[in-house]
């Protein structure tokens, strides 16, 4: 057992954890955030995506111990249903949320892209180092390749992407 703080969704947790515990089963077991879900349970589906310091990672690859200290935003903390954050207004909008289970996962990969595509941060695709920065169909194909959506709803979530990062659909 190990002690470990992190601050979820803006709120500090302090847990007591088996050091095999993933992150993705500490959010859902022992602090009952749901949202985020278990699919492949190997990283390989995206559903379990979640924003640590910024960054998204598949909380089902990674221990909970090694986020001590570190900001995690989990689809409960973007926004709430009176009050949606912008991606979230988007999937609705467009339809892009299907029957629902990719969704928390595709919405935090998806703020994220629109964040790393809006500080400059260059993908394995970006063909121009120098120039400035877009969400292209390849760009937003790269980023977000990690997610899958069994109901095929990728075009609706292309659009929503699309309109949050500013660019016409």
């Amino acid at each position: 057992m190990a002690k470990v703080s992190f601050d979820v969704n803006g709120e500090t947790h302090q847990l007591e954890l088996d050091t095999r515990t993933t992150l993705l089963d500490a959010l859902r077991e022992h602090l009952h955030l749901t949202g985020t879900k278990k699919g492949s349970d190997h990283g390989q589906c995206g559903a379990c995506t979640v924003i640590v310091d910024g960054r998204r990672i598949n909380s089902c690859l990674t221990l909970a111990v090694m986020h001590e200290g570190d900001e995690i935003t989990t689809i409960e903390g973007l926004g709430t249903p009176d009050g949606m954050h912008p991606m979230q207004a988007a999937f609705v909008k467009h339809d892009g949320y299907q029957c629902g289970y990719c969704t928390p996962g595709q919405i935090c990969s998806a703020v994220a892209v629109v964040d790393e595509v809006r500080a400059g941060i260059p993908s394995h695709v970006t063909a121009d180092l120098t120039a400035p920065l877009r969400l292209t169909n390849a760009e937003l194909r790269e980023r977000m390749s990690g997610n899958i959506c069994r109901c095929g709803a990728y075009s609706n979530i292309a659009d929503a992407i699309g309109e949050v990062a500013g660019r016409s659909a």
